[in-house]
């Protein structure tokens, strides 16, 4: 069985992914229009979700993940990255709060248990394909 990241590796990469969402999301209304529109934290929401989906199918990892040196992986024993339905899936869980919420001893969550996946290091991966 492959080893997962630990949570604050998780949480990290998280922070780091809303807030440059956050980010995205100023640029389009602006930092007044930001914080005046109540659909704001929506917006931020949809761009969470979609950022961290494509670049998870084609990178392995969302922004803060990639920054944070971990990816998101198949446990099929490819451990390649989702394919883009199966990453949205799994964001699209993540975005719901309870999935994640609820792990196996290993690490997983339910939202990666559905898809088939596993968050790891960037450095477990590189030990596996050697």
């Amino acid at each position: 069985m492959i080893e997962t990241a630990s949570w604050g590796q998780r949480i990290l990469a998280l922070v780091i992914d809303w807030f440059a969402s956050i980010g995205v999301v100023i640029l389009f209304l602006g930092v007044r229009g930001w914080s005046e529109n109540p659909a704001s934290g929506f917006y931020t929401l949809l761009v969470f979700v979609l950022e961290s989906a494509v670049l998870m199918a084609l990178v392995g990892g969302s922004f803060g993940q990639v920054a944070i040196r971990l990816r998101v992986v198949r446990m099929d024993g490819s451990y390649r990255p989702l394919d883009l339905l199966h990453a949205l899936l799994r964001q699209v869980m993540v975005a719901l709060v309870i999935p994640p919420l609820v792990f196996r001893p290993d690490g997983r969550g339910l939202h990666d248990i559905v898809v088939g996946s596993a968050t790891v290091r960037l450095e477990t991966l590189r030990q596996i394909s050697q």
